[in-house]
């Protein structure tokens, strides 16, 4: 196993780790910003108004697009258990 293969299987894994997160984060962001916003206009400064409305996106999120999600990591984790062989002739 060459320092090339090593690399690219760690850059894969950097990206679909980037590309399963991405619609969790992006939406915690979104609502975060919604909520801060509401509550710098009504002044309201409650812990619980941030942290409720994201864990219900989230859970939304990940009942819309887990089956997605999971599709990604399976796909990933096929294709580097398929690779695995030509990978140790090759070391």
């Amino acid at each position: 196993m060459t320092e090339g293969e090593i690399l690219q299987i760690a850059a894969g894994a950097m990206m679909t780790g980037a590309k399963i997160a991405a619609p969790i984060v992006l939406g915690a962001m979104v609502i975060g910003l919604v909520v801060s916003l509401f509550q710098s206009v009504t002044q309201i400064q409650e812990q619980t108004l941030t942290f409720v409305p994201k864990l219900v996106a989230v859970g939304i999120i990940i009942a819309i697009a887990g089956h997605w999600m999971l599709g990604q990591f399976v796909t990933y984790t096929d294709s580097l258990f398929a690779t695995v062989p030509q990978l140790l002739a090759n070391g």
